[in-house]
């Protein structure tokens, strides 16, 4: 099995960003092969990667699931089991260093427990082939509570620099915990921190949540200016100080089993 990394936190915390970055920073060392997992509803991964996706796992559920109450006969004379399986081995999107599955989203109502059952039956069979898994998983705890990926070598907690964030990735750890998850390392990156610093109030409630604070990624300019553009943030220059900031995070962690 390759070396499973997966990033959590709440919404709205540049979780995504960091994640893209880290495949990139994986990539310029050489590691590899990479299986980049978007495993949010809501998925922007390939955004940030720049790389198009033609199918998420939500939309070939919903194709297989019409097809088969509509009557209509799979292509090849193919059973309903071997065609999902034939469209998800095609929806692995190739990009430069990585290979990328999305989960997406079914539509209509109704939770999404059928949609990451496939994705985890997915990520499990194609697990062996790649050096590094990371996935970037929805905002909350509810991707780690179904144990998409278990054991997880390194956990990577996003937050923003707010009580708010801190906390709800205290909550996570904690969940880890109850789960009895499997987790080589935890640590906790702090996000768009102005001028890279977090005040005491902040250090404080890392403190009180007993999170093990490897770095801060300072506010940079430039991943708005990017994203308003709608540029893939993996061409962020090398001197961005949010690039540079993750990168020297990164630098200290053993990415090894």
């Amino acid at each position: 099995m390759g070396y499973k990394i997966a990033v959590a936190g709440k919404g709205g915390t540049g979780k995504t960003t960091l994640t893209g970055l880290l495949i990139d920073y994986l990539i310029k060392k050489g590691s590899g092969p990479i299986l980049a997992v978007d495993a949010d509803a809501n998925a922007n991964l390939n955004e940030v990667l720049g790389t198009e996706i033609e199918e998420t796992i939500g939309q070939i559920k919903e194709d297989v699931n019409k097809k088969s109450l509509a009557g209509d006969n799979f292509p090849g004379g193919m059973m309903k089991a071997d065609y999902l399986k034939y469209k998800l081995n095609a929806s692995v999107t190739e990009g430069d260093g990585y290979d990328l599955i999305v989960m997406g989203r079914s539509q209509g109502p109704g939770c999404y427990c059928y949609v990451n059952g496939i994705l985890k039956a997915q990520v499990d069979s194609l697990s062996g082939n790649y050096d590094y898994i990371v996935v970037d998983n929805e905002a909350g705890m509810e991707h780690l509570s179904r144990k998409l990926i278990d054991p997880i070598d390194t956990l990577f907690l996003i937050s923003d620099c707010s009580r708010r964030g801190i906390q709800a990735v205290g909550r996570i750890k904690q969940l880890v915990a109850e789960l009895k998850l499997t987790v080589g390392q935890i640590f906790l990156i702090v996000n768009r921190a102005p001028e890279g610093k977090l005040n005491s109030g902040i250090k404080e409630e890392i403190k009180k949540q007993e999170l093990d604070l490897v770095g801060v990624v300072p506010m940079d300019q430039m991943v708005y200016q990017f994203d308003s553009d709608g540029k893939a943030l993996v061409e962020l220059p090398e001197d961005s100080s949010c690039r540079k900031a993750l990168n020297e995070i990164l630098s200290k962690i053993q990415f090894e089993n």
